[in-house]
């Protein structure tokens, strides 16, 4: 496969590309090491490349003090005056380097409003070269700082608030060092374009001498001979930042992490929610309201039904426009999320680069060093608070983002779709595990889900959404038991979803069978939609309806049989194992009244 990929035209192509630039380089090089004048003696030299370094330094600490907030605000913002904001950062690259001077002229040059102002010292002085390259220069910073700022994961952001965290610190101790390579780069380039500056610098500074401008007047009095040196001052420099910006530093971890005695968390009174959002995120809109009566409550729905962005309004990260929200009886809806002390657990571990599991538990504003510790253990992660994020596995990195939330003492938790994203063993452990934590520490927990299953494990409330609407809310037991239309029932994963008409009171048609069911009001004629749960049927001699099986599954700890009731539909029925049951046996059914449940069929259509 190698020796293919040599044959590759498109290798030929690189290679080549690459020869042309190396071949400069080497013939200098070549050159440089015959005997000879090489004019490092030449005076000025030395003067000339303190300049440039000294200048280049300048210009490039007041492209990042200004360019990088300037990056990060680009990063984040859409519409017309980020665009041409961009624009004008990125003119300086289209402009020829002379016109750049010329421009610079009109805003510092001698007969300026601006350069009267300094005593005309603006121009002709090292001041003037800082000028020139900080124009010339400022885009190759502010593009790949742009660039770092933009590949974050905005979850980091709304993680860094709901611990605690104001913009100021979430800059500094989130973003930018999640940045910081891409930006360290883009300075990197930033100097070296300062250094090598001559067009716009030979315009508003021709003394003193940059060592581009000293090389320039070397070769127009001498000839090639004298511009050796200052040539090779600057490739040895372009050279030493290059492969200094190419180096990846180590990650040292630290063994010896001093985790404290832990502190059993303090029982805490059981936060109940209530709230009504209307929220528009782009062209979607969410309209939910809800008043809980358990500490414990699911969002339920598809996705793209909202249920994200209504936790994210409960957290506070979509700001006060979103909603009136309660606590208890404290309304926080005007409360910044990083006033609320909640918990985010978001689908996607979230941990922060480049630091170790006991600094992720411990990044909280207000995180306890004794708790953190109990969390640490109680959720088995005590001989892992040296690791990186890189160095975990997903069910691991998911137990240290719950012991974050947990490390402040939240009055609320709230758990966006956490374990979707793991392998089935890992996921149903993570499940028991935050069940467990729910009774024993009792936590009070707003879990967003599209799993029936997790929401009914680990909510005692159910909330159902669709399209940013609520479609049904309600105790568990009653919300399965009872959905409220066929499009409830979906959601629920109701199984044996079926059509029939009603012939009777109290009498359902499904193909030839008829079958007993509360029939409550609707008239004889009526089409609708009915259901009944696998595990409410019974197979059994004694059953009411005649049926034919169709399939048998034995899964190991309970069996699913298929059958179809004469001339209708297909139903699935669960119980503890499959016996004697055969593709195409005759059997009877046992579906009690009270176990269907029925809609018009206008309700939620078929």
């Amino acid at each position: 496969m190698r020796f293919v990929a040599y044959r590759s035209p498109l290798t030929w192509m690189g290679g080549l590309l690459a020869v042309y630039l190396v071949f400069p380089v080497g013939a200098f090089l070549y050159r440089l090491a015959e005997p000879g004048d090489r004019g490092f003696s030449a005076p000025g030299l030395w003067s000339a490349f303190g300049v440039s370094a000294e200048a280049a330094t300048i210009s490039t600490a007041i492209i990042a003090v200004f360019g990088i907030p300037l990056a990060s605000w680009l990063a984040r913002s859409r519409g017309p005056v980020a665009s041409v904001v961009g624009v004008l950062v990125q003119l300086p690259l289209a402009l020829p380097p002379v016109m750049s001077g010329v421009v610079l002229i009109y805003l510092v040059g001698p007969y300026t409003p601006l350069g009267e102002f300094f005593g005309d010292n603006l121009t002709d002085s090292v001041t003037g070269v800082v000028i020139a390259q900080t124009f010339v220069a400022s885009p190759f910073l502010i593009i790949a700082a742009r660039s770092a700022f933009g590949a974050i994961d905005p979850a980091f952001d709304d993680l860094a608030a709901s611990l605690g965290h104001r913009p100021l610190a979430r800059f500094f101790r989130v973003s930018l060092r999640i940045a910081a390579p891409g930006i360290r780069a883009g300075a990197m380039l930033t100097w070296l374009r300062a250094l090598g500056e001559y067009g716009a610098t030979v315009l508003l500074a021709y003394h003193p001498f940059t060592l581009p401008v000293f090389t320039y007047v070397q070769f127009s009095a001498a000839g090639i001979p004298t511009t050796q040196a200052p040539t090779a001052l600057a490739l040895a420099l372009a050279v030493i930042v290059l492969l200094g910006s190419s180096v990846r530093w180590p990650v040292r971890l630290r063994r010896d992490v001093s985790v404290p005695d832990p502190v059993e968390p303090r029982t805490a009174p059981p936060t109940m929610v209530a709230f009504d959002l209307d929220v528009k995120v782009g062209g979607f809109r969410l309209q939910l309201a809800h008043e809980a009566a358990s500490h414990r409550i699911a969002i339920l729905g598809p996705s793209g039904a909202g249920k994200s962005v209504a936790l994210r309004a409960l957290a506070g990260l979509l700001g006060p426009g979103a909603g009136t929200v309660r606590y208890d009886s404290d309304d926080v809806s005007r409360m910044p999320a990083e006033a609320r002390r909640t918990g985010y657990v978001p689908q996607h571990s979230a941990l922060f680069p480049g630091r170790a599991v006991w600094r992720q538990v411990l990044f909280a504003t207000e995180a306890d060093p004794g708790l953190a510790a109990w969390w640490l253990r109680t959720l088995r992660l005590s001989d892992l608070a040296a690791r990186l994020p890189g160095q975990l596995s997903g069910g691991q990195r998911q137990r240290v983002s719950l012991a974050r939330a947990l490390a402040h003492r939240p009055r609320l938790v709230l758990l966006d779709e956490p374990f979707s994203a793991l392998d089935a063993p890992v996921r149903d452990e993570l499940r028991r595990e935050l069940r467990r934590l729910q009774l024993d520490a009792g936590l009070s927990t707003i879990l967003v889900t599209h799993d029936p299953e997790e929401a009914a494990l680990l909510a005692d409330e159910i909330l159902v959404i669709s399209d940013g609407r609520l479609l049904q809310a309600g105790p568990r037991a009653e919300v399965y038991r009872r959905p409220a239309s066929p499009e409830v029932a979906r959601l629920l994963g109701v199984p044996n979803l079926c059509e029939g008409t009603v012939t009777a009171p109290g009498v359902l048609a499904a193909g030839q069978a008829e079958l007993r069911a509360d029939t409550s009001d609707l008239l004889p004629g009526t089409a609708v939609l009915w259901s009944v749960r696998p595990d409410q049927i019974v197979i059994s001699p004694g059953g009411e309806y005649p049926a034919e099986i169709i399939d048998a599954a034995d899964l190991g700890t309970s069996a699913v049989i298929d059958v179809r009731l004469p001339g209708g539909p297909s139903l699935r029925v669960r119980q503890a194992e499959a016996g004697d049951a055969a593709r195409g046996d005759a059997c009877r059914l046992v579906i009690p009244p009270s176990a269907v449940t029925l809609w018009p069929a206008a309700a939620g259509g078929s």
